[in-house]
């Protein structure tokens, strides 16, 4: 069952260009399954007919709440419905409402009354964003436990590419997911994951490489900036993930150099990359050609890039072990000899793990396994990795 199934969702909607976008957050939202109640500001409306989002959620829209039959009660009762509130987007007047505990419309009325959680999605142009004001009413806000989902860089109404660009609506939602279901537990933690196959070069065109898409290094990133954290992602498949940094490597060489800067300061260091085992002693400086003849190539041991990670105070580390055969064994082998916190084993073959959209895991810790994730989605995979992250660091705090 989705984690948004059957959930109560009120989304805000405020007068900016971006409120189009608010669209594409309540047919995610639907799809999901959560019940979603549309309020307005009157703002909102000039922008989009409250008609688009009635016909999409399937309930009437709020935008005037001294309006007839409701006896000027309508936010107390959207107040009391909501298991959540989310403003999309969220302008600077809206913002500062919202700090202040202004309430002279029928979203920032419901935002003053509920008692439950409150997400705001900023989207501005640049020059109102980095207001001091603005800068104040959004630290008030955090401060009063509103959660922020970021707005980006990225082309704004005016022409201009700055910050000030609303977040994308997956990311919003992936946001709301999180809070619902009481694991946005990330906050202020800084986490590094690694992603990809790494490839060493044979000539200047050619590599050793391996199947590995990246998607679950890339899941496992997605799922933490959801969370809240401040993520850094190493990898040799840069994808141009929104609210994540990403450092591009190709070799295992190059991947520990960007950790070892990565690390310094992380939290939690997730290590999701395939890496070679092996790299070629001596690779070609020019192209091969195949009019040469055969070539033997002779290949070294790698660096093992865990290992000179190496532990340290303060960094959870947890590997990947991606076996063919004896698989928990294996794994309970490379947590024990890598001094991991966890270990994530999967097995190779049957449309599962390396290369595919699927996974199955075992989530193994030297007490023994922690979950056992059947076949699903590396999305859903990497939301229980999470749980089982936050738990046994919970313990062990």
């Amino acid at each position: 069952m989705s984690r948004l199934e059957g959930r109560h969702v009120a989304l805000g909607i405020t007068g900016g260009i971006a409120a189009f976008k608010a669209i594409e957050c309540l047919r995610l939202l639907t799809e999901e399954g959560a019940d979603v109640r549309v309020l307005m500001t009157p703002e909102a409306t000039r922008f989009i007919a409250p008609l688009t989002f009635e016909a999409l959620s399937g309930h009437p829209v709020a935008s005037d709440w001294l309006a007839d039959g409701r006896g000027g009660e309508a936010h107390i009762d959207l107040a009391g419905w909501a298991e959540v509130l989310v403003i999309v987007p969220a302008t600077a007047n809206t913002l500062a409402k919202l700090a202040l505990g202004i309430a002279d419309d029928v979203l920032t009325g419901t935002a003053l009354a509920t008692r439950a959680p409150l997400v705001v999605a900023p989207a501005m142009h640049d020059l109102m964003l980095s207001h001091p004001q603005t800068e104040a009413h959004l630290e008030t806000l955090k401060e009063g436990g509103v959660y922020i989902v970021s707005p980006v860089v990225g082309r704004l109404a005016s022409g201009r590419v700055a910050q000030g660009r609303l977040a994308a609506p997956e990311r919003v939602v992936a946001v709301i997911r999180a809070v619902l279901s009481g694991a946005y537990n990330l906050e202020g933690c800084r986490v590094v994951i690694t992603a990809g196959g790494t490839r060493e070069p044979i000539d200047p065109v050619r590599f050793i490489g391996n199947a590995s898409s990246g998607r679950m290094g890339r899941a496992l990133a997605t799922v933490a900036a959801s969370r809240g954290a401040e993520v850094t992602l190493v990898t040799t498949m840069p994808a141009d993930l929104e609210g994540i940094t990403e450092v591009p490597v190709q070799t295992a060489a190059e991947m520990l150099a960007a950790l070892q800067e990565a690390t310094a300061r992380a939290h939690i260091l997730v290590m999701a990359a395939a890496v070679s085992d092996y790299r070629v002693e001596d690779p070609a400086p020019s192209k091969l050609k195949r009019a040469q003849g055969g070539r033997e190539l002779r290949l070294t041991p790698n660096v093992d890039v865990l290992d000179s990670v190496g532990p340290r105070s303060g960094l959870f580390r947890v590997g990947f072990a991606l076996e063919t055969e004896r698989l928990v064994e294996n794994a309970k082998a490379k947590l024990a000899g890598h001094g991991l916190d966890l270990i994530v084993a999967n097995q190779v073959g049957a449309g599962i793990g390396i290369g595919s959209e699927d996974n199955a895991v075992t989530i193994l810790g030297p007490s023994g396994v922690v979950d056992e994730v059947p076949r699903a989605p590396k999305g859903e995979v990497a939301e229980r990795i999470w749980d089982a992250i936050t738990a046994t660091r919970g313990r062990r705090t």
